[in-house]
């Protein structure tokens, strides 16, 4: 009987399949696919859940000690190069994939009810379902160029998620900007991964590190050369996960639909970019110059995020600042060499972040009955107050999310935090500092989102 591991092929396969043959449907009979709109949702959340569920099974057997499972195949044989793709699962791919699988599901089911009368609601879900299978696709690739090729299919679908309402001149404004801000990381990216190839003639991340190191040893390849190739590949996940300078697309992509903001800020688009920087650890501990930059990136990108959050009359705007901030974090864990903590607060940040946004959506569509379905209007949090008497439910829910994301024990944030706080204390007493500040602030900006839209 075929083990969990040697069926995880499936969990990116199933919600392609299904986004496939609705996309097909939606091309070739418009107008009668879009009427099946039941049908549709429950075919592509089901190809999800599906996935959720061997997810599950996958994480369990590495929990219970499975040993790493790698299949590959020969995709380009040219005389002495040989290209392989295929799929791996490891630690680190099992809780990914229950990240992203559980909180793109949950937004599935979400997504039934906000979207019920809303034009593309089959569309939607059908972007759904893509963007969902492109970040599984990413998860479990084995190698560079295969991460690559994933990398860019996000980007694409979120392109497509952001500039969903493209009638609306902000929507399609902040979709343009986020795939050319992505474009500008994505260059980068390639032009590393080239690097890299030619520096070690390997693409998987472990044989990348070895080659890199023994180019170095040998004098073939000069030092600052690595780590520039380092700092090249390192522009993906600045781009992907929001750092400082390229933060700029993050706040503008709440104009898409409210489902699609929780799971780009909570599980698949800037998850990747830190996702990348755990794989690639082998490589970035050879060179400590990278791993201090990293560092200073993120620790900038920490107290940025925070300081404009504690401006921002958006509800939406808030929670973006607020994400960019906490991707600082993560990134400043893996800076200090702390990669367990950073992807222990990836998914901490990814349940709590996503339940701040649902219940942020839960609180837009209320509103739209009163202001009318403009958004300017319907996430301004000085026209709101009070929702606590008339909303009990999500204002108790967004209130736990508030805590967790503060740092409040015995929640999830706390641990994760403290865990950055004393592997960061252990490098530098001014990044830990910069972390104690960043936490301060964290918890000032989110009861000040609580205390404008649900109290008063």
């Amino acid at each position: 009987m075929a083990t969990a591991a040697e069926l995880a092929w499936l969990i990116p396969v199933l919600p392609l399949v299904g986004a496939t043959i609705v996309g097909l449907g939606l091309i070739s009979f418009s107008r009668t696919v879009s009427r099946l709109r039941r049908p549709t949702a429950l075919l592509l959340t089901s190809t999800v859940g599906a996935s959720t569920v061997m997810s599950l099974a996958t994480l369990w057997e590495q929990m219970t000690g499975a040993p790493n499972h790698e299949q590959l195949f020969d995709w380009a044989n040219a005389g002495t190069f040989h290209l392989q793709m295929g799929y791996c699962v490891d630690p680190l791919t099992a809780v990914m994939l229950v990240v992203v699988c559980s909180i793109a599901f949950l937004v599935m089911i979400y997504s039934h009810g906000y979207m019920a009368h809303d034009q593309g609601y089959v569309r939607f879900f059908t972007y759904l379902a893509l963007f969902s299978s492109s970040m599984l696709g990413l998860v479990v690739s084995p190698n560079l160029l295969e991460i690559y090729v994933f990398w860019e299919l996000v980007g694409m679908c979120s392109y497509l998620l952001v500039g969903f309402w493209y009638e609306r001149n902000g929507a399609a404004h902040a979709a343009q900007k986020a795939f050319v801000v992505n474009r500008v990381g994505d260059f980068g990216l390639l032009l590393g991964i080239l690097g890299l190839f030619w520096a070690s003639g390997q693409l998987d991340f472990q044989g990348v590190a070895t080659g890199v190191e023994a180019a170095v040893a040998d004098g073939d390849l000069s030092r600052s050369i690595a780590v520039l190739l380092c700092l090249l590949v390192f522009m993906g996940p600045m781009a992907k996960s929001a750092q400082f300078p390229l933060h700029v697309w993050l706040p503008d992509a709440m104009e898409g639909p409210t489902p699609i903001s929780a799971l780009i800020h909570a599980a698949t688009m800037v998850a990747a970019g830190v996702f990348l920087v755990a794989r690639l650890e082998p490589l970035y501990s050879l060179f400590p110059q990278v791993q201090i930059i990293i560092a200073c990136i993120a620790a900038l990108t920490c107290v940025l995020g925070a300081s404009i959050a504690l401006t921002q009359m958006d509800l939406k705007k808030g929670l973006a600042y607020s994400t960019v901030s906490q991707l600082g974090y993560m990134m400043l864990a893996m800076g200090c060499g702390a990669t367990t903590a950073g992807l222990f607060h990836l998914v901490t940040h990814a349940c709590f972040k996503a339940m701040l946004f649902l219940g942020s959506g839960s609180v837009i569509h209320a509103m739209e009955a009163v202001v009318g379905h403009e958004p300017v209007l319907a996430q301004d949090m000085r026209l709101m107050g009070g929702l606590r008497r008339k909303m009990p439910i999500t204002a108790s829910t967004f209130f736990i999310g508030c805590l967790a994301i503060s740092g409040i024990p015995p929640l999830a944030g706390f641990w994760s935090k403290d865990e950055i706080l004393g592997q960061t204390l252990a490098t530098s007493q001014l990044l830990w500092g910069v972390g104690w500040l960043t936490a301060g602030l964290t918890a000032f900006y989110m009861f000040r989102l609580y205390f404008l839209t649900f109290e008063g």
